[in-house]
């Protein structure tokens, strides 16, 4: 609709400048074409300025939408799963800001992603600052969008034993020490510990690829 209205404001402005390059030749006489020139130079410009304002706003409006929808997203999350990451509202957003800064990646996807991490209720708040980060350097070293690279940690993170094979599918390699370990912290019910296991493991393979970036 924006386009349209815009498209519609410029050739209004060109028949405005037709009717106006015609009473100006008439009242100059023989430099009326070079006014008219001018004229219609001024009037075109004011155009193009108009359609490039309208465009401005379009963009303008659908990134604040984009950013409501993102919110609502993030609220709903932390509803449903009963805040069960211990991580607030601001905590989250704030964590985001802050690797949006050092990063190829906007904060609104970073939430997105996070959002994401929630679903997955037995990653924590003493896990979930790196397991975000972690994210992110998936999706940089792999090439891969953070909502896929945040389900694939999600669910090696909510499930150790399991999320060992479902990582070892996308290139990450684990020593057989690593994996007893990872056991027998999850048989301990040192589910953390196993996840900040892979976390490291992960941080090996991928290091600070989105900083890097």
């Amino acid at each position: 609709m924006a386009s349209k209205a815009a498209l519609e404001l410029v050739i209004s402005l060109k028949d405005e400048a037709s009717g106006a390059l015609g009473k100006i030749k008439g009242a100059l006489g023989g430099v009326g074409d070079a006014a008219a020139g001018v004229a219609k130079a001024g009037l075109m410009a004011a155009a193009a300025g108009a359609v490039a304002l309208t465009g401005a706003l379009v963009f303008s409006v659908k990134a604040a939408m984009e950013a409501q929808v993102v919110d609502a997203q993030l609220d709903a999350v932390l509803r449903s799963t009963a805040g069960a990451a211990g991580m607030s509202k601001e905590a989250l957003t704030g964590l985001a800001t802050s690797l949006s800064q050092v990063t190829m990646f906007e904060d609104e996807a970073i939430i997105s992603a996070e959002s994401m991490l929630l679903t997955f209720t037995s990653i924590g708040k003493d896990v979930f600052p790196m397991a975000t980060k972690t994210v992110l350097n998936m999706s940089q070293a792999l090439g891969q969008d953070l909502k896929s690279s945040a389900m694939q940690l999600g669910k090696a993170l909510n499930s150790p034993v399991d999320g060992i094979a479902a990582l070892q599918r996308v290139g990450v390699k684990f020593t057989e020490s690593q994996k007893a370990a990872i056991l027998a912290m999850v048989e301990m019910g040192d589910v953390a510990g196993a996840q900040k296991l892979i976390l490291q493991e992960l941080e090996t393979e991928f290091g600070n690829s989105a900083e890097a970036a």
